[in-house]
């Protein structure tokens, strides 16, 4: 016998049952192995895009290593699109099976695949393929995760519940970052470092005139965790067989009252339509950018900007991870009391306000040699035509003119520098103190003539930089944070490093914690999985996932390493106005279950 609404509104107000707990818990226990697989990458963009980009200048490698894992993140509103409709027409549970095989089968395959040097440029395609796969799979996993666990849960505790979904996705990064320091400690404790050498076999130099090494996790140790998720994958289908469907959905498909065609009804009738925008740009957005910053993008600046280890900036991290995760529980059950909206939108705000003066900070205490470097004055004198936004997702454009190799270099040590405009035809020269490094345009001459002049000008750029202290060799700095190991956290540098990430971390869990129930509650249930998947994969995919390759292009092109916080620090702040002017306060008081 059917349930009618007032029945299922009856049993969704009592306390939870055991099972009931057992199936949420299930589902977001599932939902951390899906996480985890996808961020794996994230978490080893740097050592993978070395590995698969070789081809390219440093400076472009690390734009192509983001891009390839904001590939994923692309895709996802394509998988919101295709396993939202196959939530809607055909159940909750089912669409978990799919996206957790795709997720996991796409994971193996990386750690299996050959590197650049192995299968030449077929290896960075079918990289950005897998990771595309990745992404399709997710943007199908998140909605039916928060609408699952949303509709088993107590009415006035949809926030709290909901939250655990949310937490998912950390504790995913955290276990794929234990994961790799743990793997990471264990390969370069008993396998040596190697020599890189160059394209002829000799052996390359580091700006200090030292062999630079490359350590046996770089090399090939950083394939185990992907290799490892084949464990996990078969742990998540058994979670995921022992679920059961949602209550909202059997009630539907006994009454055969499911949509016919969902993606048509949430997306082609503009009462529908117009939740999903308002959803997108007065929340998701703002959500997005806040929580990538504060995770991938710290990430990211703490390895590649201040120069910190990464085994180090791993440990620092997962400390801020394990200190902070604990918000999403507590946001997610007060958004329960006050609304989701208010806390959502000052997560925003504050984050827009904060988070210039908190990376400037995390600069200061976690390499003071650098952020005392970039009191020095460096300037880069050249013809504005020949300065390009150095932004190549194709790889086609070639950067050869002497006003971006000269930018690459100055951005790939991290140095804040001015541009001074010079007449055309100039050939552009850097500045640094009182020291002037005319230099080359590599479209005038030849193979042999760029590879000599090329170093003559890194060699004298890099002599001005050390006697102007700028810390070139993280592993010669000894004012930069580290960790030996996964404990050595315990001074004062490094307690303040991992407070700061922790600050961020809350800024995440307050933006994110509430906003699964919020979406939720946003639309009916007939179109529920579809509606609220494009705007959270947009919002995430494109607005978060494409954050640290704008970020980086950013500062790279305007010669200051936080230049590329004003892209997350717009978009929140106009996330705050618009959410604050259209988007409906009051839905933590919702009925979810009497509009079919």
């Amino acid at each position: 016998m059917a349930m009618n609404t007032t029945d299922v509104k009856a049993v969704r107000s009592r306390p939870m049952t055991s099972e009931e707990k057992k199936v949420i818990l299930a589902s977001s226990a599932g939902t951390i192995f899906e996480w985890y697989d996808f961020y794996l990458y994230g978490s080893l963009a740097t050592i993978i895009g070395a590995q698969f980009f070789t081809a390219f200048p440093e400076a472009t490698r690390n734009v192509f290593a983001l891009l390839a894992f904001a590939a994923g993140f692309i895709v996802r509103p394509f998988g919101a699109l295709v396993f939202g409709a196959m939530g809607d027409l055909i159940g909750r549970k089912y669409t978990f099976l799919a996206t957790i095989l795709i997720m996991g089968a796409s994971t193996f395959l990386v750690g299996l695949l050959p590197s650049y040097n192995s299968w030449g440029v077929a290896a960075p395609i079918i990289l950005i393929a897998l990771r595309m796969a990745q992404g399709l799979a997710l943007g199908g996993e998140y909605g039916g995760a928060a609408v699952y666990v949303a509709e088993h849960a107590p009415a006035n505790q949809r926030g709290y519940f909901t939250a655990f979904i949310q937490t998912t996705a950390t504790l995913g990064l955290l276990l794929s970052l234990v994961v790799i320091l743990m793997v990471q400690g264990y390969v370069n404790g008993n396998w040596e470092p190697t020599a890189v050498l160059d394209a002829a076999g000799a052996a390359v130099m580091n700006a200090d005139g030292t062999p630079k090494m490359i350590k046996a996790f770089d090399l090939w140790g950083w394939r185990i965790p992907f290799l490892g998720s084949l464990f996990l994958l078969l742990t998540s289908l058994y979670i995921r067989l022992q679920m059961h469907e949602s209550p909202a959905f059997k009630k539907m498909k006994e009454e055969g009252s499911t949509s016919k065609a969902p993606l048509k009804e949430a997306f082609g009738q503009w009462k529908n339509a117009k939740i999903a925008l308002i959803a997108l740009f007065g929340l998701v957005a703002g959500q997005a950018v806040v929580w990538y910053s504060g995770q991938f993008y710290a990430l990211f600046f703490i390895q590649n900007i201040v120069k910190v280890d990464s085994f180090s900036a791993n440990v620092f991290v997962a400390w801020s991870l394990i200190l902070g995760t604990g918000g999403f529980l507590f946001f997610g059950s007060l958004s329960d009391k006050i609304g989701r909206k208010p806390i959502i939108l000052a997560g925003c705000l504050i984050g827009a306000l904060t988070f210039q003066p908190v990376f400037q900070f995390l600069t200061a205490t976690a390499n003071p040699a650098l952020h005392a470097a970039h009191q020095i004055k460096v300037s880069v004198t050249a013809d504005p035509e020949t300065c390009s936004f150095q932004f190549n997702p194709t790889g086609v454009a070639k950067f050869t003119s002497s006003c971006d190799i000269t930018k690459a270099l100055l951005a790939k040590s991290s140095v804040n520098y001015e541009t001074i405009p010079a007449p055309a035809g100039t050939i552009a020269e850097v500045k640094i103190g009182d020291t002037v490094i005319p230099s080359y345009d590599a479209g005038t001459l030849s193979a042999d003539e760029v590879k000599a002049a090329k170093a003559t000008f890194e060699k004298a750029v890099n002599d001005a930089l050390l006697a102007a202290n700028y810390p070139l060799v993280a592993d010669n700095n000894p004012t930069v944070a580290k960790a030996a190991n996964f404990f050595d956290i315990f001074t004062a540098q490094k307690i303040k490093v991992v407070l700061t990430l922790t600050y961020l971390i809350l800024l995440v869990t307050m933006v994110y914690g509430p906003i699964a129930a919020m979406l939720v509650e946003l639309f009916p249930t007939r179109i529920r999985y579809s509606g609220l998947s494009l705007p959270y994969h947009i919002g995430n995919g494109w607005f978060g996932g494409l954050l640290p390759a704008t970020a980086f292009a950013i500062s790279a092109q305007s010669g200051n390493i936080y230049a590329g916080l004003w892209y997350a620090i717009v978009i929140a702040g106009a996330t705050v106005v618009i959410g604050a002017i259209l988007v409906p306060g009051g839905t933590h008081k919702k009925d979810i279950f009497a509009d079919n």
